[in-house]
């Protein structure tokens, strides 16, 4: 893990902890043992056959894209197919369920992301739960989310937005990947913060809010830096600011939302899970390949293009993130007024 990696990584597992980073980085050498042992000698090979990755978003989302680069990397390592699957719906829960309810044979694997978390504390009943049906396995990368509005808008910084919704009150409309997805909730935080009222619309997948956002459907949307950056690139989406505390050397270009609205800081990420009851051998080998996987040149490269950062991490310690999330996002809901529509 190169300096900047690690150094995302660790603001990431102090948001998640609420400051606390020793507590989370440190675990116990059993742990940290068992999550990078590889498998042992005489164990049945693996992979024998193809491994569906579920997506719970859109295609050309951002957990969709780096699963898909996650996958052709480790499928050519290990010379079997891994099968990118979306299945999209209720905030990313219909995905999760379909891999929590999976067989535990290591031939199915979860893309997840902030959502799931987040999910534990929008929705009053949920069919899995995140801890107790899921094995960690790695946190593979971590992004900022952007706040994205059409080109063509007189809009150029986050005071500028500001200043437009609080003159237009429930006139603006945000899209987001749907009702209880990390993009809804940045924007709920950020409507809290600054006061302002606006109008959710609801999407499949933060890609079609995207595509509405550039028909002019609806006036903003936070994203994934890899889903909105080509729209950015090409002229068609403008970019007013990062969700980070700190400028992601991803777009350097673009000021964090948190100077222009004090206390607004969302940090996104992608991380792979099991079934629970996956073999611990299974575990490691995935674990420790995907590891191997973030520090090749190569995938570093075309991540961080897409404005994600690698990080690969062993199973204990994406375990010890997941737990910390699950507390956080339930703080930030409660504090937004979030709700499910």
């Amino acid at each position: 893990m190169s300096r900047g990696a690690a150094s995302t990584w660790l603001r990431l597992l102090a948001w998640a902890a609420g400051g606390s980073v020793a507590a989370i980085v440190a675990p116990s050498a059993a742990l940290a043992a068992a999550a990078a042992a590889p498998a042992a000698s005489g164990a049945p090979r693996y992979p024998v056959k193809p491994i569906r990755v579920i997506v719970a978003s859109t295609p050309a989302s951002g957990p969709d894209i780096v699963a898909r680069l996650v996958a052709q990397h480790l499928g050519e390592r290990w010379g079997e197919s891994l099968v990118v699957d979306n299945r999209t719906g209720a905030g990313g829960n219909v995905g999760a369920e379909i891999a929590a309810r999976a067989p535990a044979d290591g031939y199915t694997v979860l893309m997840a992301t902030a959502s799931q978390p987040i999910a534990a504390a929008l929705y009053p009943k949920l069919n899995y739960d995140l801890l107790r049906d899921f094995a960690p396995v790695s946190l593979v990368a971590s992004t900022p989310y952007v706040l994205v509005v059409n080109a063509a808008q007189p809009v150029a910084s986050v005071k500028e937005l500001v200043a437009v919704a609080r003159a237009k009150p429930g006139q603006l409309h945000y899209g987001s990947g749907g009702s209880g997805t990390p993009t809804h909730l940045s924007a709920e935080i950020f409507r809290s913060l600054a006061k302002i009222d606006l109008v959710h619309v609801p999407y499949k997948g933060v890609t079609p809010a995207l595509t509405d956002l550039v028909s002019g459907q609806v006036q903003l949307v936070f994203s994934v830096v890899p889903a909105a950056l080509p729209f950015v690139r090409n002229g068609r989406l403008r970019a007013l600011g990062v969700s980070s505390a700190k400028r992601s050397p991803m777009v350097p270009e673009l000021p964090p939302i948190g100077e222009s609205l004090p206390g607004f800081e969302v940090i996104g990420w992608y991380g792979l899970l099991f079934p629970a009851g996956t073999p611990a051998p299974i575990v490691g080998r995935m674990s420790e390949d995907v590891g191997r996987l973030m520090r090749t040149d190569d995938l570093r490269d075309r991540l961080s293009a897409l404005g994600a950062e690698p990080i690969g991490s062993s199973a204990a310690e994406f375990g010890r993130v997941l737990k910390a999330e699950m507390t956080k996002w339930a703080a930030a809901v409660r504090a937004s007024g979030a709700k499910v529509e």
